[in-house]
Order: C-alpha cells, then structure tokens, then sequence
C-alpha cells in the first residue's frame, strides 16, 4: 500500500470520528493525542490530517481518487464502519456518511452492506446472557486473576489479525470482562454504566479503536493479506502489545473498583490503570507466544462468537 494510500484511509477513518458532533470533546483530545504520537509513521502526518479533516479541506471525491484499488477502497469503508460503530452503533448523522463514504467509492453494495450488517452485529452484542447478579458472592480471587489474564490474552491475539472486525470485536470483549468483573461483586451493571467506567479510567472507544486499527494500518498488518484472516500472523513483528495491557488494566482496575464498593475517586482510578498498564506492558513478552497460538486458531466465524458469548 502506498503513502497516499495510507494518508486517504485514514482520513476517511478521521472523518467518520468526527461526523458525529455529539462526540465528547475527551474522545476528540483523545484523538489528537493518538495523531501526536503516531505523528510521523509511514511518511504520514497525523497530526496535519486531524487538522486537513476538521477544517474540511478532506472531500470524499478526494479520498476516492487516491484509492483506486477495490480491495483499498473496501478497506478504507470498513475502518469508516468500525469508526462509527466503536462506541455502540451508528448514529443517523453517522449512517448518513456511511452512505456518502460508500457512494463515493463505488463499492460493490453486497460486500459493503454485508460489512456494515457484521459491524453491527458486534456493537449491538449484548453483555452477557441474561441472569441476576449473585446476591452477596464469594468471590474467587485466583479465578477472576485468570479470566482477567485470559481475556487481555484474547485481545492481544486479536491484535495480532488483519481483519478489520478483529480490532473492532476488542471493544465489545473488554466491556464484557469489565461486566464479568463487577457481576462477580454483585453488581448488575449496564453497557452505559460500563461506557462511563471506560471513560473515567481513560479509555475513548471510538479512539481506542482509531489508536489499534492505525497501528496496524501503519505497520502494514490492516487489510486483505494473503491467506485471509489468518494471512501474515506468523510473520508479523512483534506488536505493540496495546490490547493486552490495556485489556489486563481494564480488568484489575475493575476489580479493585468493584471490590471496594465503587467509592475509588476519579484520579485514582486513572493513577491505577495508568500504573497497571505500565505494568502489563512489561508481561506482553511473556505472553506473545500464547496470543501468537490463539490467533492462529481464530477465524471470522470465531470472533463473532466470542463477541457474542459464545
């Protein structure tokens, strides 16, 4: 994939962030951030885009002019999809751009219609199957360690695959272990409840995803590789180990927020995640041939089932 390439997928990916104007000017910041320091990767200026995208000097005839392959095309729409979706699904303004993106870059309906359709399959994946949170548990520390430490091991292998949907279904999981956590403290919580918990910590959906599909994009990994899915997982360098220790953070600070009866101030909770993705960060050596060997035994089918629970 080419430069201009690379600059017109994520601008379309830029765009799709901002259409909403509803977005909360935390996840906007958080996206400015994300543009900083990923500033000069491939020969393109991130930050530059972000300011190309929010002055509106980026026009969709543009975008499709610089990509004009269908796979690069296909691709670009897909990250525009995951974009929307990351935090729950699409809105109306959002559906509408969707619409724009994809008529813009002539795709071929079926293909872009069927994305779209998975796409919210995964945003609207329901938490957990319905069933009343235990009343005065007894909760297994050894057990819940281990599920934390599977579930940033699963994201890190998802990490690790070109699909698009594989970084999107990243969101969806760590939203599930943070209801896991707080289930096995007693409390029911609700995805609104889980979204601010993100937010407090300092975790942007929508920028998460923006952060760990650029990544990818960046370092050559996103997109149609050979061999499908699966294609470059075993050749890929080393990653950057972002969804595992984000995921592992997320886990344990849940605990301790939970386990204390939710009463953790704000900086506190942001001083623990900080220091315990620090911490993870420093086990993602130890863990990357486990994440390798899952990837391996994933495929689309697959992901879908585990963001549904299955």
């Amino acid at each position: 994939m080419t430069t201009e390439e690379t600059r017109a997928i994520l601008s379309l990916a830029l765009m799709a962030a901002f259409v909403d104007g509803d977005k909360h000017a935390r996840e906007r910041a958080e996206i400015r951030r994300i543009a900083d320091n990923l500033a000069q990767a491939d020969g393109v200026h991130l930050p530059a885009l972000v300011q190309d995208v929010l002055m509106k000097r980026v026009q969709l005839e543009h975008i499709a002019a610089a990509l004009p392959g269908a796979d690069a095309r296909q691709l670009a729409y897909e990250m525009a999809v995951c974009v929307c979706d990351a935090d729950g699904l699409h809105s109306p303004a959002e559906l509408r751009f969707l619409e724009q993106a994809k008529a813009a870059l002539a795709l071929a309906p079926a293909a872009a219609d069927g994305f779209l359709q998975q796409a919210d399959a995964v945003a609207a994946a329901p938490l957990a199957e319905a069933a009343p949170a235990p009343v005065r548990p007894t909760v297994d520390e050894a057990a819940l360690d281990k599920s934390i430490l599977n579930a940033a091991i699963l994201n890190g292998a998802l990490e690790l695959l070109p699909e698009s949907l594989s970084t999107m279904a990243i969101i969806p999981l760590q939203m599930r272990l943070v209801f896991n956590v707080g289930k096995a403290h007693g409390y029911e919580l609700d995805s609104g409840h889980i979204k601010d918990f993100l937010a407090t910590v300092g975790v942007g959906l929508t920028s998460q995803y923006l952060e760990q599909a650029g990544r990818k994009l960046l370092g050559g990994l996103l997109g149609k590789l050979g061999g499908g899915l699966l294609g470059g997982v075993g050749k890929q360098a080393v990653s950057s180990g972002m969804s595992f220790a984000t995921t592992y953070a997320l886990g344990h600070v849940a605990k301790r927020y939970y386990a204390g009866g939710r009463v953790l101030s704000t900086q506190l909770l942001k001083d623990s995640y900080a220091s315990l993705t620090q911490q993870a960060q420093g086990l993602h050596q130890q863990y990357l041939p486990q994440m390798r060997e899952q990837a391996r035994t994933l495929d689309a089918a697959k992901v879908m089932a585990l963001v549904r629970g299955r």
